[in-house]
């Protein structure tokens, strides 16, 4: 069955080494029932052969802005007309910055600028060239523009480096655009306040030691991304994580469970949601070494004192945010996340199990959300994807909340 949005998509391939994935993508789209032309850049052209394009597309690859067989019916402007979406994928930092700046240097630039339909970005390029401020300006530019960005994702490159910048798989990207994942979130918070906190915290032992969790910060980072996507204004408060800030995040870094409950209490007041997705220390030692700590006895002892509960303290509030939590659990799920919901007065919480392979420092994760009277539980899936599906979730409760009778905590945001 062809899907009534996008059953005309014209596919953007640049010349990033993501492009041996372009193949595999178009394959899925015409799953999908979509009919697909390719469009092809010079450095393109370069890594994949226009031939195998062809051959799993069913249509010729244009490539050319001066093809004078279809130019004499103005055919780049009859393609810009045809399509119900255009995708690029890859999508360089090259080819970002020719949109950004309103470039139209060949036939696929050309045809962004000439389309009234959606454009939807998978960027792939080198962790440094995602992170150079430059990429990052471009990347808020398109965005304020309405372009969609789908990744990209953190990993292995083949440049041997690790970071952000990897383009999504072929499947993640047909998931957001079919099933939408992307899609469906946007606009659901605008006008909405809201307050994340990710990755672990610090607690420091003496000035070269700490303790701290395996949390990577990937999920809270990706569910601020969701939030901005859904229209939000959002602050990230962040523990000690390389990633890089989502577009349209305000960020706050800190490192001890102390330093992150002051960052989150002193904003949360002003707060409509707060998600508390890092994984704050529950303990921490009562004493911090002035010096390094020698190695001498064949044992060591810690005195450790409990860590303030900040997901609790934000809860009791009054007027306090929209309040969810996040509960990583390695048996019993539901009922340890019941548990923590009921006790902490909590409005939602999302439970994942951890462990070797499971949710810490993983590019995918599942959940259980949970509130008062209802459920939903979202198998593992790219926690870009996941997020989304928070976010959705997150809007329908709080939304529900807010325009009840009696609000449960604040006035629906203007």
């Amino acid at each position: 069955m062809k899907d009534q949005r996008y059953f005309r998509i014209v596919l953007g391939v640049t010349g990033g080494i993501a492009a041996y994935k372009s193949p595999d993508l178009v394959r899925r789209l015409r799953e999908r029932g979509a009919d697909v032309q390719v469009v092809m850049t010079e450095s393109g052209v370069r890594l994949v052969a226009p031939t195998v394009f062809q051959a799993v597309s069913g249509t010729a690859v244009r490539s050319d802005l001066w093809d004078e067989q279809a130019e004499d019916a103005m055919g780049h402007i009859e393609l810009a007309r045809w399509a119900d979406l255009i995708l690029v994928a890859p999508a360089t930092a090259n080819i970002m910055s020719q949109l950004a700046t309103g470039t139209a240097g060949g036939l696929l630039t050309t045809l962004c600028l000439a389309t009234e339909a959606p454009v939807v970005l998978a960027p792939a390029m080198n962790q440094a060239m995602w992170k150079n401020p430059a990429t990052q300006d471009n990347l808020q530019t398109l965005r304020n523009r309405g372009i969609r960005f789908i990744g990209p994702e953190s990993g292995s490159q083949a440049c041997g480096d690790v970071g952000p910048g990897r383009m999504s798989e072929p499947e993640t990207i047909v998931a957001e655009l079919f099933e939408g994942a992307a899609g469906s979130i946007s606009g659901r918070l605008q006008g909405v306040t809201v307050l994340v906190s990710a990755g672990p915290t610090r607690e420091p032992i003496d000035p070269v030691r700490y303790i701290s969790n395996r949390s990577s910060g990937k999920m809270g980072f990706a569910v601020a991304a969701a939030a901005a996507r859904a229209g939000a204004s959002v602050t990230l408060v962040a523990g000690p994580v390389g990633l890089t800030t989502p577009a349209g995040v305000v960020r706050v870094d800190v490192e001890t469970a102390a330093e992150m409950g002051a960052a989150v209490l002193e904003r949360a007041a002003e707060a409509d949601v707060y998600i508390g997705a890092a994984a704050i220390s529950d303990y921490r030692p009562r004493v911090v070494a002035e010096h390094k700590i020698k190695k001498q006895a064949e044992t060591m002892r810690i005195d450790m004192v409990k860590s303030p509960d900040v997901l609790a303290e934000v809860a009791a509030l009054n007027p306090g945010p929209f309040t969810v939590g996040f509960a990583a659990e390695t048996e019993k799920l539901e009922k340890h996340a019941r548990a923590k919901l009921v006790h902490k007065q909590l409005d939602m919480i999302i439970g994942n199990l951890v462990g070797r392979d499971l949710c810490f420092d993983q590019e995918d994760n599942g959940v259980l959300m949970l509130w008062r009277g209802g459920s939903e539980e979202v198998e593992r899936m790219p926690k870009t994807r996941l997020a989304a599906r928070i976010i959705d979730t997150v809007a329908d409760r709080y939304l529900a909340a807010t325009h009840a009778p009696t609000p449960i905590r604040r006035p629906t945001a203007s």
